[in-house]
């Protein structure tokens, strides 16, 4: 198992989301970057759905007490083994006892921790996703404990280290999909939308982005209709909310864009202040 000595910030056990349960209201969760996850899982040869540490901005202090394998996707996080400097997508055998920390964020947003096997959270409808009100809490706290099994033999680690294209996290251009209300702005309005460069305000979470700027104002409402992880919504204000992989079930603006998983992903990997551009397929 793992003793949290320290959590960071907004430390959770993440796997590939929560399905089946949107009709009473609980949101996929999962992920947030669902690729630089699945590549932890398949470097350990796990199962694609097992559950990973989804770390955000600045990473947690972690104690190993059983023996396993480990790596480290996404985000450049300067992480330290046993205070050894170590690099992402690289497995590592872990020993009782050995420390994992976690300095300087370089590059994305958020990394994913994989052991061999998956952690072992609480499996709660079909996921061990953190989801605050579906299982007992949103992120990690000092001094929890999370279960792992212990590798008895050790893995085969001449595995040669990948090196993901930069391009994942330094990308300028969002793909998106047409939204259901898309057409019924101008199309004055749906070139605004496209055309103009787009900032991420301060206001970011799991559930969604809110951009900075103010594109199009309008008076436009629709009755509450279905949203997911991807769909981008239009204020009445101007403003564009893109909502994440903890966003709710229903929402009453216009959904102007639906991002792909790959651009989700892609999404998850910038911060505030970072710029960006649509681009319609």
């Amino acid at each position: 198992m793992i003793k949290v000595l320290q959590p960071g910030i907004h430390t959770s056990v993440q796997d590939l989301g929560r399905f089946g349960y949107r009709n009473i209201g609980v949101p996929v969760s999962g992920a947030m970057d669902s690729i630089s996850a699945g590549f932890a899982n398949a470097l350990l040869n796990n199962d694609k759905n097992d559950a990973v540490l989804e770390i955000t901005m600045f990473g947690p202090s972690l104690e190993f007490t059983h023996s396993t394998t480990i790596i480290i996707t996404g985000a450049e996080m300067t992480p330290k083994l046993n205070n050894k400097d170590i690099i992402n997508y690289k497995l590592y055998q872990i020993k009782s006892g050995d420390i994992l920390t976690f300095g300087k964020l370089t590059k994305g947003l958020r990394c994913y921790l994989g052991v061999k096997g998956g952690f072992k959270s609480a499996y709660i409808l079909k996921s061990r996703s953190f989801y605050d009100g579906i299982t007992s809490k949103g992120f990690l706290q000092k001094s929890d404990i999370i279960e792992y099994d212990e590798e008895k033999t050790s893995s085969n680690l001449n595995y040669p280290t990948i090196n993901p294209k930069n391009q994942f996290f330094e990308t300028t251009t969002i793909e998106v999909f047409k939204g259901p209300e898309f057409e019924l702005f101008t199309s004055y309005e749906q070139e605004k939308l496209l055309s103009e460069m787009n900032s991420i305000s301060n206001k970011i979470n799991r559930m969604g982005y809110r951009l900075e700027e103010v594109k199009v104002t309008h008076n436009k409402s629709i009755i509450t209709s279905p949203v997911i992880p991807g769909t981008v919504q239009l204020t009445p204000s101007g403003q564009l909310i893109i909502l994440m992989k903890d966003a709710p079930t229903t929402g009453g603006y216009p959904r102007v864009f639906q991002l792909s998983e790959k651009s989700i992903a892609i999404m998850a990997q910038k911060k505030t202040g970072d710029i960006f551009s649509f681009k319609l397929l």
